[in-house]
């Protein structure tokens, strides 16, 4: 008997190819999951990357409540087209402390994922009270309310807590000063040594327009402010790491 001869008697035989299906199968599943068993991360450790500061965690929420990942992305492809024009393609470590992450499933708007230091934050304030102010052809909704909502700062270190016990390294000094922090990173005449050293590269100072309060506003720019930021790719090799 030949090899297709074999293969056609399984081939009709309805139990003899749901056996050997689910052979097939739980040999190939076994040999996926079983090696995820014995590493303690599949996510290569990437210099730079840091907990979000409490502002900036603020800002998260209030991106993710108002469903800006519907319309933008937070992942680029590495595809010539996306690189060429949001930057460098997206890298897993990036996304190690968003719970959920945003990569988003399409794009009304451009990716988000290396905005940070690409507009300044008067632009920023701008484009979300009025957007088709700075970007004519924009069908975004107008976020205006957001200056004039203030952010609420009471007991955020709650917030730190929840995603410490997810995984995020959030340690008890940062969760201790989290109120602190935030009403630091968002006033201009603060002293933000500190805050700094705890989240290196934080953007810091008057995000809305507004120093006399911290606004939801505020939160939200210094959340899109750190995006693609906290990675330095001029010394990153793609082949091994950081060089």
């Amino acid at each position: 008997m030949s090899l297709m001869d074999r293969h056609s008697v399984i081939e009709k035989n309805a139990t003899l190819l749901l056996v050997g299906s689910l052979l097939v199968v739980t040999i190939g599943g076994i040999v996926e999951i079983a090696p995820l068993f014995y590493l303690d991360n599949t996510i290569e450790k990437v210099e730079g990357m840091r907990p979000y500061s409490p502002l900036e965690l603020a800002g998260r929420n209030i991106y993710v409540r108002e469903g800006c990942y519907l319309c933008h992305s937070q992942m680029i492809r590495p595809f010539r087209d996306e690189v060429e024009r949001y930057g460098h393609y997206s890298l897993a470590a990036e996304s190690m402390y968003d719970h959920p992450f945003q990569w988003g499933s399409k794009r009304t708007g451009p990716d988000l994922a290396r905005v940070g230091d690409r507009y300044s934050n008067e632009w920023h304030a701008q484009h979300l009270t009025n957007p088709q102010s700075v970007v004519p052809e924009s069908v975004m909704p107008s976020y205006g309310f957001l200056k004039d909502t203030p952010l609420d700062l009471k007991n955020f270190s709650t917030h730190l807590v929840a995603n410490a016990r997810v995984g995020v390294p959030y340690t008890p000094d940062m969760i201790a000063n989290a109120d602190a922090d935030m009403k630091a990173q968002a006033d201009p005449a603060a002293d933000t040594t500190a805050l700094l050293k705890r989240y290196p590269k934080a953007k810091v100072g008057d995000f809305d327009g507004n120093p006399s309060q911290v606004s939801e506003m505020d939160a939200l720019v210094a959340y899109l402010q750190v995006l693609g930021t906290l990675v330095d790719f001029k010394n990153y090799d793609e082949s091994a790491g950081y060089r």
